[in-house]
């Protein structure tokens, strides 16, 4: 798989620079004023103390499977070793601990997201400024910096599920086909040991086997079924053993039954069911985000809101919706002319998007806008592409379009982020950042 485009490129060592800083600015952002907010943030109520269950052996049920509360745990442990004020202690989680130990390896986690879409962009084409690209607009969302800044499982959903299709991409690309091939599977089975729509990252994989079979052909498919089906239902299968062990109400198949029948009684996306619901398709205009912590203080007699909203940069979600629309235009484009340039970009790109989000217009519960981190990075991927090609064309008003563009997002970004990092805002501040009511 040769490089899809032959443009200018940055150079490896401006590559290297632009990454590391990038990675940086993502760390820098996930970790300030972590501690903030001695309290459990919206689910940091079931996966903090779930983690913590683990820690004082103490039975629970969960209506996930068990690998992002493992991690957690683990960071609660390391954590509880590290001094902390004592504003930032509490017992929520059911023994003392401090927001720090209980939120950290999530951030830390979270700041490898925009690098792996880095890579996958690279993998993709071969170019260096696509990977930037892609790993900027990353760093410049505000869904996965809040997601990233709480003890949530989501962020390590969308992690062990990029590094699978990140790791098969390399295995296409490398003479060490195996290793990368069970790595793969390795990682898609840890994602859906995080949530069972971990699934959709390695249905994406299946389709472009299938739509792409003459070359897939040429390799082995006992190794393509022991890599992409046993491996992932054995990681999967494996990563209970801990959880089952200390929780020994059910075995593994009843707790499967236990978490489906849980699922199942939750209906419709209706606000009487929960405030925030919201169905598959307003996710791609971000109709009805999330209020994940809100609080007030006055001060000086002027009401001061401290508030975190799950919610993606606007400017960048709405772009990227528009992008994939017209990445479906331009495979329906070259279909018509026969042509292949650029064919497997567009089905991989398009092909993940799909089945990241067209499951849930089966599922029948309550859904949130989170659930849509999944497709949210392809159609990243396909913004990121186009404003890459702008940037390298040889028309100076494609060049100034993608320049202005990246500057109305990363100006969008640092617009919105005091409404991710709950930092103060009077009324009329919070007002003109909730530029919809359905936003609040």
């Amino acid at each position: 798989m040769n490089s899809i485009y032959k443009l200018k490129d940055v150079s490896l060592v401006q590559y290297r620079i632009g990454m590391i800083s990038l990675f940086i600015v993502a760390l820098f952002l996930r970790f300030w004023k972590i501690s903030q907010f001695n309290s459990l943030v919206f689910d940091e109520v079931y996966y903090a103390k779930y983690a913590n269950d683990y820690l004082i052996s103490t039975d629970f049920f969960n209506s996930h499977p068990p690998l992002s509360q493992y991690i957690i745990a683990i960071g609660i442990w390391l954590g509880s070793h590290v001094p902390a004020s004592p504003d930032t202690i509490n017992n929520l989680t059911g023994s003392m601990r401090s927001t720090f130990s209980y939120r950290w390896i999530n951030a830390f986690s979270g700041s490898f997201i925009p690098i792996i879409v880095g890579a996958l962009a690279y993998q993709l084409t071969q170019r260096r400024s696509y990977s930037l690209i892609a790993t900027f607009l990353v760093v410049l969302d505000g869904l996965f910096l809040v997601e990233s800044r709480y003890a949530l499982n989501n962020i390590y959903l969308v992690l062990f599920g990029l590094l699978g299709q990140l790791c098969f991409l390399l295995s296409l690309r490398t003479n060490n086909k195996n290793r990368y091939l069970i790595l793969s599977g390795f990682f898609l089975g840890c994602s859906i040991a995080v949530k069972w729509n971990g699934l959709a990252f390695l249905l994406g994989i299946f389709l472009i086997i299938i739509l792409f079979k003459e070359y897939f052909r040429l390799l082995n498919w006992s190794r393509l079924f022991l890599s992409l089906v046993i491996i992932p239902l054995f990681t999967y299968s494996l990563l209970w053993i801990p959880h089952l062990i200390m929780n020994p109400q059910y075995n593994f198949w009843e707790v499967h039954q236990e978490i489906l029948a849980f699922h199942q009684k939750i209906k419709g996306n209706d606000s009487h069911i929960h405030p925030y619901c919201s169905p598959w398709y307003s996710w791609l205009v971000m109709w009805r985000p999330i209020a994940y912590f809100y609080q007030t203080e006055t001060i000086n007699n002027q009401k001061i809101i401290y508030d975190v909203h799950a919610m993606g940069n606007p400017l960048l979600w709405w772009l990227s919706t528009l992008s994939i629309i017209m990445f479906f235009g331009f495979f329906l484009l070259i279909l018509f002319k026969k042509s292949n340039f650029y064919l497997f970009l567009l089905i991989y790109i398009i092909s993940n998007y799909l089945t990241n989000l067209l499951p849930w217009s089966a599922v029948s519960r309550c859904t949130f806008i989170y659930h849509y981190l999944g497709a949210y990075v392809f159609a990243i991927l396909a913004l990121a592409w186009l404003i890459d090609t702008w940037l390298y064309s040889d028309l100076l008003n494609y060049k100034i379009l993608g320049i202005i563009t990246l500057i109305l997002i990363a100006v969008a970004f640092v617009y919105w982020l005091p409404i991710y990092l709950g930092l103060p805002l009077t009324e009329q501040e919070f007002g003109m950042r909730m530029i919809f009511n359905n936003w609040i």
